[in-house]
């Protein structure tokens, strides 16, 4: 038995049979806790979906992680810069109308989210260091051109 807090229970309590079904464990929900009953195997699986639906993600996109060459990473966007100004930094991993985080997952088959001051980022285990290092470096000020031309320079090795 696996006890979890989440903020987003709405989330998981709309996709709870989906979620059961799917992870092949039993979910109990009281307030924000959860706790998920099963196998210790497919407890830990569960855990990492419904800790990736915390986040923005997708139920879809949340559920690769039931495969163990898929992993989540989560950057805090204040432990790479110094600036305050966070809505300017989030707008730039984000893009004009999503224009940023559509290409970033293009090039790097990886999902991004931004939610509060955290970056989350879910894709095959090869392709999320080049993802990881895409973000950290929008954070980090450098141009969205640069950061694609790098990403491109990566794909083609």
């Amino acid at each position: 038995m696996k006890k979890l807090y989440v903020s987003k229970v709405r989330k998981i309590s709309q996709n709870k049979n989906e979620l059961e079904k799917a992870l092949n464990v039993k979910i109990s929900i009281t307030g924000r806790n959860i706790v998920i009953d099963g196998k210790e195997v497919d407890e830990y699986f569960a855990s990492k979906v419904i800790g990736a639906l915390d986040y923005p993600f997708l139920l879809e996109d949340a559920l690769f992680l039931r495969d163990e060459n898929y992993m989540m990473e989560v950057l805090h966007i204040k432990d790479y810069t110094k600036r305050k100004d966070f809505k300017v930094i989030k707008g730039r991993i984000i893009g004009t109308q999503g224009k940023t985080l559509r290409t970033l997952r293009e090039l790097t088959g990886c999902e991004v989210v931004v939610e509060n001051n955290d970056a989350a980022i879910i894709g095959m285990a090869e392709n999320i260091l080049d993802a990881v290092q895409a973000v950290i470096s929008l954070i980090q000020g450098s141009k969205q051109g640069n950061v694609y031309a790098r990403l491109e320079h990566r794909n083609k090795e």
